[in-house]
């Protein structure tokens, strides 16, 4: 059997395939599965051993809703230390967006490891780097000329949009939303505005940063209906902000997340969104769009902001940008980066097998898998679409494409987040081969890689009713 394949590329040599190989990395019970298959109990041996190092070794800062120990993936399976295997609608945080080691993207990283892993790009020249470039110039928002400043995870995409709007405006402040999350460094950090725990501990954070109200029609902060919420958040900062706090000329960005995502997955109306854009017009203010979790076809779209028309001054993408390797790019429109060398860099940014990466990623996605990710959705949503009715515990379903949040609530009408649920929740679908995670306090976030067939969707829906179901009972029985 042929362990090797053309790339596609005109000028590609033929490239190994590890699918192909006799010796492949995936167990032969992962290459034949497309469902769950538990064979332990949960954790494993090989698991809770690796749980014990990790508790005596690692950062106690990371959070951990489970005890997986991931060993391989493949597709939109995972498979951990004991032989168990998962169906991962996390996407390692809407992080492989073509899948865990799709072949196509193995094949390209180990080429480019065989010709160069690094130079850095802050002092020589790289080809790839050029032509990924051109490519997200090409599908960014807008009819402007763009470049591209690349670094290797959201928060620093936000550092230096952060950094870029100062430099290029000259002015200091920036607004972001109730709800965000930007990142954890001490700039993005500031904008962040999700749980307080985030920021609790770390002293004075960046100076200038505002925060508004985000238009979440489920939980609007005014108490209205959605079309009276979206034109009062939005109206907050011209009102409020402008009148009593700050001059907007004095304000160098607004930044958005067009879904905000550890907030909670919850879609920004389209009223809202055009609103913030035309407050930035107005006043000569930059308008950034945080896609960091949301881009890369995620929605059906290539941003979550093209459904409501947004065109960006800046926008924000890492996560799916590189189906798992670390890789971030802030996008401008040409006029505004105008920075001069060695005002902002990075070593490893824009690393050639990461660009490699990319360069697969935004191929395959754009041929199959943004299509699947709308069509995807759209049978998902219509599966879920009948959900506050069935169960007294969800209170809101919403989201785009692959980008799904599940709000879990104690009663239906006081709208009382239940944050015990939620995580009661998550583990009992665990403990059935299913991984999600939470969004904000109370939200279940479905974020599967973007190539889902129709029995993975099934699987996972029947799987999350059940264990609502579960939790429901649970809930119901006197402590």
């Amino acid at each position: 059997m042929d362990h090797w394949f053309s790339s596609g590329a005109a000028d590609s040599k033929r490239v190994y395939n590890p699918l192909m190989a006799k010796e492949s990395p995936w167990s032969e019970t992962l290459l034949k599965s497309k469902l769950p298959r538990l064979i332990t109990p949960l954790p494993g041996p090989n698991a809770k051993r690796v749980i014990d190092l990790d508790n005596r070794y690692i950062s106690p800062s990371y959070t951990r809703s489970y005890p997986l120990v991931a060993r391989r993936g493949r597709g939109a399976l995972v498979e951990d230390v004991d032989g168990n295997i998962f169906l991962d609608f996390t996407a390692g945080i809407a992080v492989v967006a073509t899948g865990h080691c799709h072949p196509e993207v193995v094949a390209a990283v180990q080429r480019q490891a065989t010709e160069l892993i690094h130079m850095s790009c802050t002092d020589f020249y790289y080809e790839g780097m050029v032509e990924l470039a051109e490519k997200l110039a090409a599908i960014s928002p807008g009819s402007d000329s763009k470049r591209v400043y690349f670094g290797n995870s959201g928060t620093e995409a936000i550092e230096a949009a952060i950094k870029l709007a100062r430099y290029h405006t000259g002015r200091e402040k920036i607004i972001a939303f109730y709800g965000a999350f930007h990142g954890r460094t001490m700039g993005s950090l500031s904008l962040t505005a999700s749980k307080a725990g985030q920021r609790t501990g770390f002293g004075t954070l960046l100076s200038g940063i505002f925060h508004a109200p985000y238009a979440n029609p489920y939980r609007c902060a005014y108490g209205h209906q959605a079309k009276d919420c979206c034109r009062d958040c939005a109206q907050f900062i011209e009102r409020e902000l402008f009148k009593k706090i700050v001059d907007p000329r004095e304000v160098a960005a607004i930044i958005v997340e067009p879904i905000q995502g550890e907030g909670g997955y919850v879609p920004g109306p389209p009223e809202f969104l055009q609103d913030l854009q035309r407050i930035c017009r107005e006043h000569g203010i930059l308008f950034i769009t945080d896609e960091v979790q949301s881009g890369m076809g995620r929605t059906g779209k290539w941003w979550a902001g093209d459904h409501s028309g947004l065109e960006p001054d800046i926008l924000c993408v890492a996560k799916g940008i590189a189906s798992g390797l670390p890789l971030c790019a802030t996008i401008a429109r040409s006029t505004v980066m105008d920075w001069k060398p060695g005002a902002h860099a990075s070593t490893f940014g824009g690393n050639p097998v990461s660009v490699a990466a990319a360069l697969v990623t935004l191929r395959l996605v754009q041929g199959r898998y943004m299509e699947n990710a709308q069509r995807m959705g759209e049978y998902i949503f219509g599966r879920l679409a009948g959900w506050r009715n069935k169960f007294r515990i969800v209170g809101d379903v919403r989201g785009k494409g692959l980008m799904i949040g599940v709000e879990i609530v104690e009663d239906q009408q006081t709208k009382e987040p239940a944050l015990k649920l939620r995580d009661l929740i998550e583990n009992l679908a665990f403990a059935k081969g299913l991984l999600i995670l939470g969004a904000g306090a109370n939200t279940l976030r479905l974020a599967p890689p973007l190539l889902i067939d129709q029995e993975q969707a099934d699987f996972a829906i029947d799987t999350l009713e059940a264990c609502i179901r579960e939790a429901e009972s649970l809930a119901s029985k006197p402590n």
